[in-house]
């Protein structure tokens, strides 16, 4: 579709470091991706600057670098740790003579390597589409020319127009695709709930170890390297917990330090697995110098998907790389575990684990005994289409007696649907 260079296996990288923090990025990260990406890296062009150049984002100067390095080195693409505007890679590629490619663009890529299901593949595309839907003005040469000349007269329509609906349309399609797949997700999440099953979504960084951590909880053979977003295809699996009752395990994409919206938007039924889960195991590489912000970024994306209020368990996985560094649960002042200290690859601290998530499953549940009066037929007919009536009596008054056990939360909400304070009709608990 473009008149562009090609691109290639071995790169020159760029990183700049802004005084803004809002433009600031990891330099490390960045090497991890590129890597991940499956290519070279020939050398790194670093520099300070201010705030972007509007026409290159850097100097010309450091355009001038880059082509002696690119000709010194023989790399046939330029990547920049930094999210370009479409002028922007098309004024550096006509100087440097060479492919160039942004964050965004190299995620995309990297997502597009990783994806193996059938949803997965569409996620990509949209979100690749969606990315694309934006430059296309770039690299043409021709788009300003109405199609004309025997056999092509048409309705006045330039190729860039026609190019831009021929997205649209696909975009549409992609969509109305995922949308049944997340009706089937739906439906999948409802039999769980009606058959009382907790979801507890793995959330994380990526290459925190979340997938060598459901590898080893679920003895499932989900792919796990050192490599930033491994794991990409949402996996679902039943894991036996201590004291005999099951949950469902979900494994998810990782997160990263802006991440792009267009990812966001396009794995949103992925990452609906979160949104609708119990509980959530933020998994954390403890070892990590950038821990604190990689946790940050974490909350950041959850808060972006509505996530953030779900109960939340902290992992603080990869202690065989902290010295002194022992398994264990830690508590709140209530009691309730809120992190649990784990090693994946070394298999310490899971049964701890283990015994943390099911005190949270079990915490969530509201069993109580109610007395309804007649009135309160709709309290009573919610209760129902929740199945959470275990046994039913009427009292000599005509009142109902209930035994109940829900969700902690769709209790709270009832109260809410109903405007009423429902302690009043709880006589044990």
């Amino acid at each position: 579709m473009f008149d562009r260079h090609s691109g290639g296996e071995s790169a020159i990288l760029v990183h700049i470091d802004f005084d803004q923090e809002s433009n600031q990025e990891d330099l490390q990260e960045f090497v991890e991706l590129v890597r991940s990406a499956g290519l070279k890296v020939m050398d790194i062009v670093t520099a300070k600057r201010h705030s972007p150049d509007p026409k290159f984002f850097i100097g010309k100067g450091k355009i001038e670098e880059i082509q002696s390095v690119k000709e010194a080195t023989e790399a046939n693409v330029i990547i920049f740790n930094h999210n370009l505007s479409p002028t922007q890679e098309r004024n550096i590629e006509k100087v440097a003579k060479c492919r160039v490619i942004d964050r965004i663009g190299l995620i995309l890529d990297i997502f597009a390597q990783r994806a193996f299901t059938f949803e997965g593949k569409l996620q990509v595309e949209l979100a690749q589409l969606r990315h694309l839907s934006t430059r296309l003005v770039r690299g043409w040469t021709h788009l300003e020319r109405q199609k004309g000349g025997i056999g092509m007269r048409g309705p006045g329509e330039t190729q860039l127009e026609t190019d831009r609906r021929l997205i649209r349309d696909r975009i549409k399609h992609i969509e109305k695709r995922l949308d049944k797949v997340g009706r089937q997700r739906e439906q999948g999440r409802r039999s769980r709930k009606r058959a009382n099953i907790k979801t507890v979504s793995i959330v994380g960084y990526t290459n925190a170890g979340k997938s060598t951590l459901f590898n080893l909880l679920t003895e499932a053979d989900v792919l796990a390297e050192d490599k930033l977003f491994a794991t990409l295809d949402p996996t679902l699996r039943r894991v036996s917990l201590p004291q005999g009752s099951d949950v469902i395990l979900a494994d998810t994409v990782g997160f990263i330090r802006h991440l792009p919206h267009e990812l966001v938007a396009a794995f949103r039924a992925t990452l609906e697995e979160s949104v609708e889960a119990d509980i959530l195991l933020h998994v954390i590489d403890a070892a990590s110098e950038r821990r604190d912000e990689n946790i940050e970024q974490v909350w950041e994306v959850l808060s972006d998907i509505g996530a953030n209020e779900i109960r939340t368990l902290e992992v603080y996985n990869k202690i065989d790389m902290i010295e002194g560094a022992e398994p264990r649960i830690e508590r709140d002042d209530e009691g309730i575990p809120i992190r649990v200290w784990t090693s994946a690859v070394k298999e310490q601290g899971i049964e701890l684990l283990l015994e943390a998530i099911e005190e949270l499953a079990e915490e969530q549940q509201f069993s109580a005994q109610l007395r309804l009066p007649p009135q309160e037929g709709r309290l009573r007919g919610l209760l129902y289409e929740l199945q959470a009536i275990e046994e039913e009596g009427v009292a000599d008054n005509g009142d109902m007696l209930l035994d109940i056990r829900l969700e902690q939360a769709d209790w709270i909400r009832l109260g809410k649907q109903l405007d009423k304070d429902l302690s009043q009709f709880v006589l044990s608990s």
